[in-house]
Formats: C-alpha cells, sequence, structure tokens
C-alpha cells in the first residue's frame, strides 16, 4: 500500500487550522452560557419556546412623563391592532394570552419597623415585572398587579437583616412612609461586580407602581417591556412605537431577542467608540445597565469567534486553490482510479469470500473424515463371545 506523505508545513498548517477551529467553538460555547444567564433578555423563549415572539423594551425620560393612563391605553390599542392584523390566540387553555408586558419607576422610600428605619432605592413594578425579571429568591413569594391587595413589598437580605436581624421575614409588617405593607418575599441581590457597577450596589426595595406613586418621591414610568406576537420582522417593533406616542429624542427602544445575535454583535462593533455617549437624558434601570455590559463583551467574544473561523478558512480556500491550478490530474484520471479501486475492493471481497467458503468446505470435508474415520474404527471391533463345552459340563455333574 502506497504511503501518504505530508509536507512539515501542510501539516503545521492544518495543526493550526484545526486548533482555531476548535477554540472559535469554545468561545461559541462561552458566549451561548453568557446569553443564558441573562434572564431578563429570555422572556421571549420563557414565554413561548416555539417562537413567533419577540421581547421588546422602551425606556424614557423624565420629561416624557409617561403615566400609567398611557400604558393602559396602549394595552387596549394593541389588542385592537393585533386584531386588524389577525393575529389570533390559538391556544385552547382559557387563561392563555396573546402577549404580556411590565412596567417600572424608580424612586426613594423611607422603611421602618421597630428595631430601625432605613431610606432605600425604590422600584415600583406594574405587570408581570417578576416574570420579565426572576430573582434569587429565599423565602416567600413576588407580588403581581393582579393582586387585591397592592400593599406588597419585596426586600433584598440585606434589608431583611437591618429591619429584623434576620431574613425569615414573609408575612412581616413595615411601614412605608407612614403606611403598614406586608412582606411578600425575600430575596439575595447580586453581588458581582458588575453588577453593582450597574445599580445594585446599595439594597433595593421592590413596591407595587402605586405605592410608590403614592410617596410623592417616584419618577414618571421610565421602562416598559412587553413580550408579543411577531409574525414578521419589525411587526411587534412597529407596533410597540406606533402604539406608545412619546417623543422620539425622549425615548429608546430594544428588541431584546435579537440584541444577541451574530449580526447585531458585528453590528455593535461599528458603534463601539461612541456606544457610551447617551444623548438622551434616560436613566437606564440595573437590568438594562448589565445587559448593555453584557452586549460588549459578547460583541468581543463575536469578533473573536469570526476571526478564528475566518482566517483558518481563508487559508484552506487558498490551499485548495492553489492545489486547484497546479493539479497534475484531470476528472478522467480521478474517474478511471476511482473505477480501479472500486474494481480492486470488489476483487479483495470477492477473494475473501471464495476463501471463507473454502475454509468453510475444508472445515465440513474434515468433520465428514474425522467421523468416517470414527466409524471404521467401531466396525474394527470385534464382539466378545463366551461358549462353553458340553462334555465338560456332563463330566461335572
Amino acid at each position: 500500500m502506497k504511503k501518504i506523505r505530508i509536507s512539515k508545513k501542510i501539516f503545521i498548517f492544518g495543526v493550526l487550522c484545526l486548533s482555531s477551529f476548535l477554540l472559535a467553538i469554545a468561545l461559541m460555547l462561552v458566549r451561548d452560557g453568557i446569553i443564558q444567564k441573562q434572564l431578563s433578555q429570555q422572556m421571549a423563549v420563557r414565554w413561548n419556546e416555539e417562537g413567533g415572539v419577540t421581547q421588546i423594551s422602551a425606556f424614557f425620560t423624565r420629561k416624557a412623563g409617561v403615566t400609567k393612563e398611557q400604558i393602559i391605553g396602549f394595552e387596549h390599542s394593541l389588542d385592537s391592532a393585533l386584531q386588524e392584523a389577525s393575529v389570533k390566540l390559538e391556544s385552547e387553555n382559557p387563561g392563555a394570552r396573546l402577549w404580556t408586558d411590565a412596567y417600572s419607576a424608580q424612586g426613594t422610600l423611607m422603611v421602618s419597623t421597630d428595631r430601625a428605619m432605613l431610606s432605600l432605592k425604590a422600584i415600583g413594578v406594574g405587570g408581570d415585572f417578576f416574570q420579565f425579571h426572576p430573582q434569587n429568591l429565599l423565602y416567600g413569594n413576588y407580588f403581581n398587579e393582579n393582586d387585591v391587595n397592592q400593599d406588597y413589598v419585596v426586600i433584598d437580605e440585606e434589608i431583611a437583616w437591618q429591619l429584623f436581624g434576620g431574613i425569615e421575614v414573609p408575612g412581616k409588617i413595615i411601614d412605608v412612609n407612614g403606611k403598614p405593607h406586608m412582606i411578600a418575599g425575600v430575596i439575595k441581590r447580586p453581588q458581582g461586580k458588575m453588577e453593582q457597577r450597574a445599580g445594585l450596589s446599595d439594597p433595593i426595595i421592590y413596591v407595587s407602581y402605586e405605592t410608590l406613586q403614592e410617596s410623592g418621591m417616584a419618577d414618571p414610568i421610565n421602562h416598559f417591556e412587553i413580550v408579543m406576537p411577531n409574525p414578521i420582522k419589525g411587526f411587534a417593533m412597529d407596533m410597540v412605537k406606533k402604539n406608545l406616542t412619546v417623543d422620539e429624542k425622549e425615548s429608546e427602544f430594544i428588541e431584546n431577542s435579537t440584541r444577541y445575535s451574530y449580526d447585531h454583535c458585528l453590528k455593535l462593533l461599528g458603534e463601539f467608540s461612541y456606544r457610551s455617549m447617551n444623548g438622551k437624558a434616560i436613566i437606564y434601570p440595573y437590568w438594562e445597565n448589565i445587559a448593555r455590559g453584557k452586549e460588549d463583551i459578547l460583541a468581543i467574544l463575536t469578533t473573536f469567534v469570526v476571526i478564528l473561523i475566518a482566517v483558518p478558512s481563508l487559508i484552506i480556500a487558498i490551499w485548495l486553490i492553489y492545489r486547484w491550478r497546479h493539479k497534475k490530474w484531470t476528472w478522467k484520471s480521478v474517474w478511471e482510479k476511482l473505477t480501479r479501486a472500486l474494481e480492486n475492493a470488489r476483487s479483495r471481497r470477492k477473494s475473501a469470500k471464495n476463501r471463507t467458503q473454502k475454509d468453510k468446505a475444508e472445515k465440513t470435508e474434515k468433520k465428514k473424515t474425522e467421523k468416517r474415520k470414527a466409524g471404521k474404527a467401531l466396525e474394527s471391533r470385534k464382539p466378545i463371545h463366551i461358549t462353553f463345552d458340553e462334555e465338560e459340563e456332563n463330566e461335572e455333574e
């Protein structure tokens, strides 16, 4: 058999290309892991795993003055718009919905018990806020807009320690700006460096938007988000922009479902130098600051993935072109060689089959021969006959 010889240079290039591809796959896995951990950006997947929906976030300045009444008006107009667009609910579940949304505002609240009094950063929430932003819940539960009693709060463990000296406190009462509220749940606040710089360095209390609004220390709604059907590209985004009548200079819209895609990350590289420049007076909530930080990391990872795939692919393409231009073969010679190889393979298979049949025949003949020899041996054995002499028997009598 003819040995295939590979030059040292080609071997080195082959190893480098293979290593580059493997490293690219590893970075892709790291990239996917980072995306999966961004739960606030994955609501569309949790809402409908089969797809067909998208998540849109809208951010507003204080000057925009977005109110809950505007949100309710948008929700009513959305139902009509979806009906006009022939987007219908196909689920047989009576509790199923085509869309879900949430909104929030930021402010400051005075919280107290017999043990301590604290001035806390507060987030007033509405809609299905905790579905969009699941927390690390230690004790208790969340609350939502449909609860009859809106005097619920969710606090982090640091607040619980300061107010009660422990964290198993769901069901206990605290005063929020002088009004009693019940603790629904206790969460663990993320403590990573990025999370702290994003706005989680201080304790946060989550209350209903009504509670924050009544305190008189709240900003207007600065964040709205929705998961809704997106039958064609851009449908949901256009629908939200059209029905949320807010000045473009005072708002910003993001499609969360595609913000971590490869093409978006590559597009982000072109805006890298001025991405951090914010010409609008928008104060991003902590989850959006984290999402933007992860976008930067993913953009860099995406760049390395593209390079690690593109460079060896280009080298391989150049090598193949070179080999093609300097080839010493024709399609006819390749076909003839392939035909000969197939014929040789058939011949080897036929020879192997013949050898197998010959060996089988020899074994069968050997068994027959041994059987014949065994039969002759049995025939050669003479039986022993015992006889008695009658005269001797008479004499003895």
